[in-house]
């Protein structure tokens, strides 16, 4: 991507490139830019993504593993039950789903869907 003049695209992109080389908590990408690991020219077409930081990349990876698991669930069904009340309708129609999210010997992850209004939730 080419800019040929300093529109208000341009700036915002030079804005972030600042904004992620001052970011405290990104030393990886300065530090990879001032060693010349990373040249003008490919930090200019860079992406956010490519520019997080190590934690922020680990934070979208999780965020979108649970987007899936999430999505995937609700194609799943579940058992229809009347145990749960949900917090935002304070209706009683759910649907519940128990998973093992973590090792066996923790208690089973509960996703808890309401038919309502749709509100989701999960409890240990």
């Amino acid at each position: 991507m080419e800019f040929k003049n300093t529109d208000i695209k341009y700036k915002n992109r030079v804005r972030s490139r600042i904004s992620n080389l001052k970011d405290m908590k990104n030393p990886n990408l300065r530090r990879n830019v001032l060693c010349g690991n990373v040249g003008p020219d490919r930090i200019a077409k860079m992406t956010a993504e490519e520019m997080a930081s190590d934690e922020l990349k680990e934070m979208r990876k999780n965020m979108t593993k649970e987007a899936i698991r999430d999505h995937q669930m609700a194609k799943t069904g579940g058992t229809q039950t009347d145990l749960f009340t949900c917090g935002r309708c304070k209706k009683n129609r759910c649907t519940y789903t128990q998973v093992q999210t973590r090792s066996a010997d923790e208690p089973m992850t509960t996703f808890v869907f309401c038919n309502e209004c749709g509100n989701r939730w999960k409890f240990c």
